[in-house]
């Protein structure tokens, strides 16, 4: 395809030659090249030109601006010539003629038959209606353009147009009955890619789809967070202004829809309240989503009051505009941003306008309304309202402003035109099954064949665009993002990012970093906060404020909000973020926990002395007399009584809070169960009543007892342990807000209570055996400090519930500590001090014959005989 254009380009295909009679005056230059060429008018309605060929396409093109009645109604006249669109038609003529030169058909020729269309839908539809009909008469005025019917005729097979969105609707729901291939190069609405409406619909230009998708990842990646919307009643910009809602994450400020014509005359209220509405908007981006006039209308009521240096997006349909652009005080308005369709250059038109001279042809045609306005140099104006008498003063001068058309040349859509001709060439190469040297069937086709052709479309295009459309009829082209450039006074456009249809965007990273470092914008408000801040609200605004967090919370600035901190952790003082609480526990190195410890590992050492010492004299009448074997269950109790505070000192884990209350309540209720059973041997040895001390021997089972005691105490703390055991609690801590405290919770207090209640049941029965036993022939005097012993427990014990409750911090585990310590250093004390007392220095008491002789003694004193006492 490249070679071909490539040929017919260097070929140096002729310049389109026109003669064209303005008035009287006749303006001849050199010999037409084709002959054939002819004008095609609808009476009282749309004018325009044909040329025969093989394969006719027809055209659909605004070049005037407006329609207006004439003669009652009967006919309709256009005013506003728009050189744009005269442009874009002439890219037409100039397609077809490279194809032609090309050997993209070889024995075959495009013609066209193409009509002004004056952007009334009314006269876009007759022009339709021209094109679709069947023509069998040869003295038309479109000689040879005959449509023998749809299957086979000679007739238009497809079109090509319209630019603007609402008149291709309506074009398109006429073109869907015969399923005539339509191609746009301007229409950009939504609403035409649903194929069960429009099922001939095609373009060459992106849908607004992907324009809203385009403007709302502008307005991401430039970090603009609210918006202000413009757009208009007609399918373009209501659908517009939708799909750029639904695809945008900014805050919407404001949409305003104006109606489809909007004039500064007729509309001077609305105009009055949206210029009004623009003034308070708080908005960082505006969008003009609407038509070039519309926006046209808009902004040159925004310089007249003087609302300047905002920010703005341009829809495709004025963002090249160069009437807005060449408004005066333009330049005060602010940055425009822009977005068309990937922009490209037509090969050699704009050489070809640059050399455009004219050939004969009809006065009607819209040919000589583009000569009029150019030619004519003293009396043309810009209106298209062409001067009753207009003659050619001088050729030269005609000449120079011909050359001026060159001007006026766009990049967009009349690439786009370029693009919808070779899209149909490269349909009718595969339909007629072409090989550059001949095609194997002749021009005699349905438009539905070519449709479909059309629709399978997959090529390249001068080595450069890739052009294929989708189910829906769109192309796989992206768009620019174009800058209004006023850095030399006047309004150049630059292009300076892209975005492709995959949804990736191109932008420099200067401007991302100029925008995305924005914080307050020109209205004042908040786009991220300093530290200790968050970003609030407005509720009927996009507008953001700075509020402070609350006492106890932070915030790291920009756009996070406030949070408060963990129970470990505290607010820094620059509110920014949370620091770790200063962890307090009972520590090693505390004066508290050394005493204790030091208690602890003194009554440790002492237990192992007095087991060593136990164990010596185990067979002497002391050992066997405190209980034998239980003495030795007592002593290892004690040390795991002992050990259990040093459980309480240092950093708590739960490991260590679940074993350190449980192994003190079992290892002192052995201890006590052991002095209970130890207690009672002795009652029943000395025993008065023959009945009662049958009876109680029956009982005098050591083991038993201990077994007994003890498997209610087992029984309360695996309850303990498997409802609601001790653990490991973090708090605040008492002494300020920076530090957390880390102690052992001792879990369900009910349970806490059962088992201490329980070893205070124990000690009491310990303490009441002891006071009877105070009577009995005791050398060693058991039974009294036993008592003493059980007694102090119980006073610890009583002591400890009110200072635990008041005590606060680390120490609440110290207290539990001191009265862990004082129980077991009661038993050791009270029951193992006075035995090694007389092992060690009192020897002679630790005799069997001794003992007897006290318990003799005792007896007689009592007036008992010891025989009868030992019945």
């Amino acid at each position: 395809m490249h070679r071909q254009h490539q040929t017919a380009h260097n070929g140096g295909l002729k310049p389109l030659h026109l003669i064209v009679r303005c008035g009287t005056a006749p303006v001849l230059r050199k010999k037409a090249n084709f002959s054939t060429e002819r004008p095609c008018s609808v009476p009282g309605g749309p004018r325009g030109v044909c040329r025969t060929g093989d394969v006719i396409v027809g055209g659909l093109f605004p070049v005037h601006e407006r329609a207006r009645s004439v003669n009652n109604d009967t006919s309709q006249r256009c005013d506003g010539f728009d050189v744009g669109a005269f442009l874009q038609a002439h890219v037409m003529v100039y397609s077809i003629g490279l194809i032609n030169k090309s050997p993209m058909l070889p024995n075959l020729t495009l013609g066209y038959e193409m009509y002004d269309t004056c952007r009334d839908v009314t006269m876009a539809i007759k022009a339709t209606l021209r094109l679709m009909e069947d023509r069998v008469n040869p003295t038309e005025e479109c000689l040879h353009l005959r449509n023998e019917g749809t299957a086979s005729g000679r007739g238009v097979k497809a079109v090509i147009g319209e630019r603007h969105s609402e008149i291709s609707i309506a074009v398109a729901r006429l073109l869907a009955l015969p399923l005539i291939p339509q191609i746009s190069y301007g229409s950009t609405s939504e609403l035409l890619s649903r194929k069960s409406k429009f099922p001939s619909f095609l373009r060459t230009v992106p849908s607004d789809k992907h324009q809203t998708k385009a403007m709302a990842k502008l307005i991401k990646t430039l970090n603009w967070e609210s918006v202000g919307i413009i757009g208009s009643e007609d399918e373009y910009g209501k659908f517009g202004v939708e799909s750029l809602i639904d695809n945008m994450s900014a805050c919407l400020d404001f949409k305003v829809i104006l109606p489809t014509v909007v004039s500064r005359e007729e509309d001077r209220d609305l105009l009055k309240k949206l210029m009004k509405r623009l003034g308070e908007s708080t908005a960082e981006v505006i969008v003009i989503f609407t038509k070039e006039s519309n926006a046209k209308v808009v902004l040159e009521e925004a310089i007249g009051l003087g609302i300047i240096n905002k920010t703005w997006i341009a829809s495709d349909s004025w963002s090249t505009s160069g009437e807005i652009r060449g408004l005066g005080g333009i330049q005060k308005i602010g940055k425009v941003y822009g977005f068309i369709a990937k922009r490209n250059t037509v090969p050699g038109f704009e050489e070809h306008v640059r050399n455009f001279t004219a050939q004969p042809t009809r006065e009607d045609s819209f040919f000589c309304d583009h000569l009029n306005l150019y030619t004519c140099s003293r009396e043309t104006n810009l209106t298209g309202q062409r001067p009753g008498n207009c003659s050619l003063a001088d050729a030269d001068e005609c000449g120079a402003n011909v050359r001026r058309l060159a001007d006026y040349i766009d990049r967009d859509e009349s690439y786009a035109v370029y693009l919808a001709v070779n899209v149909i060439a490269q349909a009718l190469h595969r339909l007629l099954k072409c090989d550059y040297v001949k095609c194997e069937r002749n021009a005699t086709f349905s438009a539905r064949e070519l449709l479909e052709e059309v629709k399978q479309v997959n090529f390249t295009v001068d080595n450069i665009t890739d052009i294929a459309f989708d189910p829906n009829g769109d192309p796989s082209l992206g768009h620019d993002i174009l800058v209004w450039d006023t850095t030399d006074g006047k309004v150049s456009l630059k292009k300076m990012g892209e975005y492709a249809p995959s949804g990736d965007i191109v932008m420099p990273e200067h401007l991302i970093s100029e925008y995305g470092n924005v914080t307050v914008t020109a209205s004042n408000c908040y786009k991220v906060c300093p530290y200790g801040h968050e970003l609030h609200s407005n509720k009927d605004s996009c507008c953001k404020t700075c509020s402070s967090c609350g006492p106890n919370q932070y915030s790291p600035g920009k756009k996070a909000a406030c949070a408060s901190c963990q129970d470990d952790e505290y607010v820094s003082p620059q509110r920014d973020g949370c620091l770790k609480k200063r962890e307090t526990f009972l520590e090693w190195t505390d004066g508290f926990s050394i005493v204790l410890e030091t208690f602890s590992l003194a009554g440790f050492v002492f237990t192992l002395l007095v087991t060593a010492l136990f164990v010596k004299h185990r067979n002497t009448p002391i050992v066997k007399g405190a209980g034998g074997g239980l003495c030795f269950l007592i002593l290892l109790s004690l040390s795991f009584s002992f050990g259990s505070v040093s459980i309480s000192i240092g950093k708590p884990s739960d490991f260590k809070c679940k074993a350190r209350l449980p192994l003190f309540v079992l290892s002192f209720s052995l201890c006590v169960s052991c002095v209970l059973a130890n207690l009672f041997q002795i009652c029943v040895g000395f025993a008065f009543d023959a009945k009662a001390h049958g009876r109680l021997r029956r009982f005098n089972n050591p083991v038993a007892i201990v077994t007994g005691c003890m498997s209610v105490q087992v029984t309360l703390c695996a309850a303990w342990l498997a409802l609601d055991p001790p653990h490991r609690r973090r708090e605040n801590s008492p002494d300020g807000d920076d530090g957390v405290l880390v102690r052992c919770h001792n879990g369900s207090v009910a349970m806490f209570a059962a088992t201490l209640g329980y070893i205070a049941f124990l000690a009491v029965v310990c303490f009441l055996f002891a006071f009877q036993g105070r009577r009995l022939p005791d050398l060693y005097r058991n039974s009294s400090f036993v008592a003493v012993g059980m007694l102090v427990y119980l006073v610890a014990w009583m002591l400890f519930i009110p200072i635990y409750l008041s005590t606060a911090g680390a120490y609440v585990q110290a207290v539990e500590a001191s009265a862990m310590l004082v129980s077991s250093y009661s038993l050791l004390v009270c029951h193992f001090c006075p035995k090694c007392y007389v092992m060690l220095l009192r020897r002679e008491l630790n005799d069997e014959r001794v003992i007897l002789e006290h318990i003799r003694k005792h007896y007689e004193n009592k007036g008992v005989s010891p025989v009868t006492a030992s019945k």
